[in-house]
């Protein structure tokens, strides 16, 4: 949810008192006239200034194409009416009346959509030796900043990759309106099992995963986690993978079932999601069991495992093109001899889900800064059309209402109606006849604000 921080000056006054707080900072509405550079100006959090933002204004979009994503339909001619950040009306031209003085978006020769979800993101990258806070931070706007410019304005991040907390302190920044980024929910370090017993001369990396080794310690962790100021809880039921000689796949097992339960028991508790990042086998069954909200990846899903998770509800999320690109063939073709693959075996879970009445399949990326480049998860929409079978506009749905009801925020994204932000995006073409059009986003708006805007004939209505 985005929210303005701080509140218009009426009347700061800077007293330059050396080693003592400055009076305009021990006020939120210092009482004096403003005496400083410009226009009055807000106060920040933390007690400094910066330019208010401009009011409220009445905008309107011409629409050529509007995709519906409740209905999965395309309508023509449409307008969006706005105020501010929030979407105030929506309908035909031809019933809608734009309001005299209207600032007039023109994008009635291309198609506009709900903004884009990504559902498992990692804003910062993995991080190595001698990276810097401060870089590792930088490196992380950057990365952000080129999935809102590519009309992801809303995005689940699945673990800060070392980074700590600092997936919050991103958030709240971009929720303050510090910086501009997709309206994020956060999952921070994650939570995995510890085989072995610590080794006190090896002290536990507190920016890395949260390690845990029994039932009391894993509830624990879920309440530290929270308390820092998680949205979700990732948990993380199975390691690897391998073949055995025949070429079964086989998936290593990471927590007991009983811990795993209480990891998610907790965190429900305490009113928030877990999210599982598992492959297959009895790591992939326990999650399910066990009520994992989102089945991330899910290499190995049999059909009745997708039965299951239809029937408790829960969501499926692929991650797609994160494990079909050629490292995945050059890992087995290396540990297996070329004998197998585990491509063709995600392929087809992926495939039977989307055969499957009754599941919900997600849109989520992992883009990480490795092998996945930010700003380019668009690719995964073509994936799940051209290699699982999903209909172009199931795949935009994952990617909007269905990962709006994931977030818990299908009150305010994930389609294009009265009352929600005003988050869209524009493309010149038609996603329904060609889900490549969705990679040459040429248009974003988030809150009401233009973030790119490569299309579009503004003007004024008269």
């Amino acid at each position: 949810m985005s929210l303005r921080f701080g509140k218009c000056v009426m009347a700061p006054v800077f007293g330059v008192l050396l080693g003592a707080t400055p009076l305009w900072a021990q006020f939120q509405a210092p009482p004096a006239p403003w005496r400083g550079a410009g226009a009055v100006p807000c106060v920040g959090s933390d007690g400094g200034v910066y330019q208010c933002p401009p009011a409220p204004r009445v905008v309107a979009i011409r629409a050529g194409r509007l995709f519906d994503s409740q209905s999965g339909q395309m309508l023509t001619k449409q307008v969006v009416l706005l105020s501010g950040e929030r979407i105030t009306d929506v309908g035909p031209e031809a019933q809608l009346k734009i309001p005299a003085g209207s600032q007039v978006i023109d994008l009635s020769a291309a198609t506009v959509l709900p903004g884009l979800i990504d559902a498992h993101s990692h804003m910062f990258n993995t991080r190595r030796p001698k990276v810097t806070t401060e870089s590792s931070m930088l490196i992380a706007v950057q990365n952000l900043q080129a999935d809102l410019r590519a009309g992801f304005t809303a995005a689940r991040d699945m673990s800060s990759h070392g980074n700590g907390y600092a997936d919050v302190e991103i958030r709240d920044a971009i929720n303050q309106g510090r910086l501009d980024g997709p309206r994020y929910q956060v999952s921070t370090l994650g939570i995995v099992w510890g085989r072995e017993a610590p080794d006190p001369a090896v002290p536990q990396n507190p920016l890395a995963s949260t390690v845990v080794r029994s039932v009391e310690e894993a509830r624990a962790a879920v309440r530290e986690q929270i308390a820092r100021g998680t949205d979700w809880i990732k948990l993380f039921p199975t390691g690897g993978y391998s073949f055995t000689p025949t070429g079964q796949a086989q998936y290593a097992v990471t927590y007991p079932l009983p811990v795993l339960q209480a990891l998610i028991e907790e965190t429900h508790r305490l009113g928030k999601k877990a999210a599982c990042h598992v492959l297959g086998g009895e790591g992939l069954q326990n999650a399910i069991i066990a009520g994992c909200d989102t089945i991330e990846h899910g290499f190995g899903l049999s059909q009745e495992q997708i039965n299951m998770m239809a029937a408790k509800g829960l969501y499926y999320d692929p991650t797609f093109v994160r494990y079909l690109e050629p490292y995945m063939d050059d890992n087995d073709a290396k540990n297996t001899g070329g004998k197998y693959r585990m491509i063709p075996i995600f392929e087809k879970a992926v495939s039977m889900a989307a055969a499957t009445k009754g599941i919900k399949i997600m849109m989520g990326s992992g883009v990480d800064g490795a092998t996945y480049p930010h700003g380019t998860q668009a690719l995964d929409f073509e994936a799940l059309v051209k290699r699982a079978g999903l209909t172009p506009a199931r795949a935009i749905q994952g990617g909007t209402s269905v990962n709006a009801e994931v977030l818990g925020w299908q009150d305010r994204i994930g389609s294009i109606a009265k009352g929600k932000y005003a988050d869209l995006v524009a493309v010149s073409g038609d996603p329904l006849a060609d889900i490549t059009e969705l990679q040459r986003i040429a248009f974003v708006m988030k809150g009401g604000k233009v973030v790119r805007d490569d299309l579009s004939r503004s003007g004024r209505a008269r």
